[in-house]
């Protein structure tokens, strides 16, 4: 057997976020659940999601949430009966159990396809991508102070291609740009540039907030969009997003990315007359973070007033007054990049 299955290997009394953290170090998205050292189960990254998404606790068990009726290859299938399989469910990785139950061998995508084959096998989808591309990228100054940061590069790319890429390998072929700050270098650099992409710039007289310029667009969308900031990376297949987004009859999905922050300190909790109730050593905190990757429903760009200074904020405070949907769709602390300063802007170019 092909011993680079041992690195997925996780104990079925390991948590949720333990088993997060171990998918963002090895950088795969499915692992092997063991139990007493016998395979169990799979545990992939959409059962996590659907574990947040449902409100389940990260510290808890992963042999709460695993799926008991996964499919598996088992040794009577010959390779190209697995492989089929494989291609059908887009699995990551395929265990071969034999009449026992017993795991004897694990196939990889790798073994069989390309990246790119399991992209191409999903349905795409069309949607109009926003793209808010206006602001000043202060913190990437002073590169900022010369060109726009939609135009910082990426390896052989700018960020805004890299994100457009992104939505364009999904089926979106239709970008809004919303641009303020060095609006003409942004627009002379795609008017000059060969390129794939149906782009619409729209231009914002004065800073409008996060969201507040998507007005701009009124009587031109007229199906769900997706909004984007400009310096945000996400590894995720934004298709499961607006699967998740129709079937739960979202007004705004948020991309949301679980984060945890150590505390670098003993966390002290007192009760009445200062006396101590509790004291925990550096402790963990996990917390859901927003991307700034939204979908929205069409309608909702006549809840952005015109002309007026307004924050996507602003849009679901005012959303959730009238009752209305929101969802967060949770990725892994690791998916999701934000280029948007120094630090980040420097790793994601030794990644590229």
């Amino acid at each position: 057997m092909d011993y680079k299955y041992l690195e997925r290997i996780i104990d079925c009394n390991q948590t949720i976020i333990q088993a997060l953290k171990k998918m963002d170090e090895k950088r795969v998205k499915s692992l092997l659940v063991v139990e007493q050292g016998h395979f169990l189960s799979m545990l992939t990254i959409g059962d996590i999601q659907r574990a947040i998404i449902n409100n389940v606790d990260l510290n808890r068990k992963i042999d709460k949430i695993i799926n008991s009726n996964k499919e598996y290859a088992s040794t009577a299938e010959d390779v190209n009966t697995i492989k089929e399989k494989m291609l059908v469910m887009r699995a990551e990785c395929m265990p071969v159990l034999d009449e026992k139950g017993e795991m004897v061998k694990v196939y990889f995508w790798e073994d069989f396809f390309s990246d790119k084959a399991k992209e191409e096998f999903k349905e795409k989808i069309n949607l109009p991508v926003v793209i808010m591309a206006g602001g000043q990228g202060t913190r990437l100054r002073p590169l900022t102070n010369v060109i726009p940061k939609p135009l910082i590069p990426i390896s052989e790319k700018t960020i805004l291609e890299v994100i457009m890429d992104q939505f364009e390998g999904i089926g979106c072929k239709k970008f809004y740009i919303s641009v303020n700050y060095k609006a003409e270098i942004l627009e002379y650099y795609f008017n000059h540039l060969e390129h794939k992409y149906d782009i619409e710039f729209f231009r914002e007289e004065k800073p409008l907030g996060t969201i507040g310029s998507v007005s701009l667009l009124k009587n031109k969308i007229n199906t769900p969009f997706f909004v984007s900031n400009c310096d945000n990376l996400i590894d995720q297949d934004f298709r499961d997003v607006y699967e998740y987004h129709q079937n739960n009859q979202n007004d705004i999905t948020i991309i949301t990315s679980v984060k945890s922050y150590q505390i670098p300190y003993g966390v002290i909790e007192t009760g009445p007359n200062g006396l101590l109730t509790n004291l925990t050593e550096k402790p963990e905190m996990t917390y859901m973070i927003n991307t700034g990757v939204y979908i929205l429903q069409p309608e909702l760009i006549n809840e952005i007033p015109s002309n007026h200074f307004f924050h996507i904020t602003d849009l679901i405070i005012r959303l959730r007054e009238k009752n209305g949907k929101i969802g967060c769709f949770p990725v892994s602390e690791k998916s999701w990049t934000d280029i948007g300063d120094w630090t980040e802007y420097n790793k994601i170019l030794c990644k590229y």
